[in-house]
This record gives C-alpha cells, structure tokens and sequence, in this order.
C-alpha cells in the first residue's frame, strides 16, 4: 500500500521549511513546492495524501489551484492557510471541498489535526471509490439478458413475473438469477438489491 504524502505549496522559504520540519517528525511523508506551477507539473494525481495550499502564491492563487485539481479531477483534499485570508474567499474554498482554512500563525497542533482529517478523508473516499468500481466490474460481468432480468428482480418480481414480463420461461429466469448471484457474488435478494442502490440502478417499472 502506498503511504499518503502531505504536500506543502508555500512560496515563503521559512514557513514551507518549518511546515515541512513540523510534519516530518509527525511521521509524515512530506512534499514541498515553492510555486502554482511547480506543484501541478508535478503532483500525482492517483497518489494518496493532502495538501496544504497557501491561499496566496506568486503566480497563482490556492483557489485557482483548487480549481485546476477539481478540472482534472484530483481529489486530494485541502487544508488551505493563508496570512490575510477574507471571509470570502473562506467561503468559495469550503464550497469546493476544502478540508479546513487556517490563519497563519498555525498552531501547531491545529495544523496536525486539520491534516489527520485530511487524510481520514482522502482514505474514506479511495475506500468508497474503489468499492464502486469493483460493484462496476461485476455488473459489467452480465449478459444484457441478465440485466434485464436484474433489474426486474430487484424490482421485488417473482421468477414466473419476470418471465412472464420478458416472454420466456422461468426455468430460464431461474437459470438466469443462479448466473446473477455469482457473477455480482451477492448470495441473497436483499444483497443485491443494496448492490442495485449503490450503483444507482433504477428496477424495472411494473407492468399494468
């Protein structure tokens, strides 16, 4: 498993060394970068971690950043600190998904925190992402019978309804419920029935 890194984009030398320094011996795996460009030439997107983004940089600013990630779709999530910080721009940043908007001088203790709900964060989503995805690969296993008769199954239909519903017979739908089970390895109605919610397929509408 990969270890998730902290990157730290400030373009004050001292305050990027001291956060750096702070977190390193939290036991964290940190990343500096002193510019906007430097940062998104480099940061990998698929990779697990934060980010602590100063809001103001030399050649961009956090929320500018904040919006290149959202474009390409990097979910890392942000703790934003900034020295002159205005309501509104605390706003847009919290909006957007940021994790947190602090004041510097950051306690050091307040900073640390901010970060393990950050990374409790990103962990949570990857966790939920990669769930989705293996829910994906085993709805893309059936045929497009089987999805048919999937979505009529979760709909609450018994066997002989959906074969009646689909014209054939309901040896055939039980033979096509058994695929079912075991290519979305689920063992019950109700398992697959929470497999259809969390991919967000609607069940067929009954027949008048």
């Amino acid at each position: 498993m990969i270890p998730p890194v902290v990157h730290v984009v400030d373009d004050d030398e001292l305050a990027r060394r001291g956060t750096a320094r702070l977190l390193g011996v939290a036991g964290f795996d940190v990343r500096t970068y002193a510019s906007a460009q430097e940062f998104l030439t480099t940061i990998e997107p698929d990779a697990p971690g934060c980010i602590v983004l100063d809001l103001r940089l030399p050649d961009a600013s956090g929320l500018d950043i904040q919006a290149a990630l959202i474009d390409r779709a990097v979910a890392l999530p942000i703790i934003f600190m900034t020295g002159h910080g205005q309501i509104p721009d605390t706003v847009r940043a919290m909006q957007r998904g940021a994790v947190d908007f602090l004041t510097k001088p950051v306690d050091a203790d307040v900073l640390l925190a901010a970060i393990a709900r950050a990374l409790a964060q990103d962990a949570a989503l990857r966790a939920a992402r990669s769930r989705q995805n293996d829910l994906r690969s085993r709805y893309e296993r059936l045929t497009a019978r089987e999805r048919e008769v999937f979505v009529h199954l979760i709909s609450g239909q018994l066997n002989k309804q959906v074969a009646s519903d689909l014209q054939i017979t309901e040896r055939t739908i039980k033979l096509h419920r058994a695929s079912i089970f075991e290519k979305l390895e689920v063992g019950s109605m109700a398992e697959m029935a929470r497999l259809a919610i969390e991919l967000g397929i609607d069940p067929a509408k009954p027949t008048s």
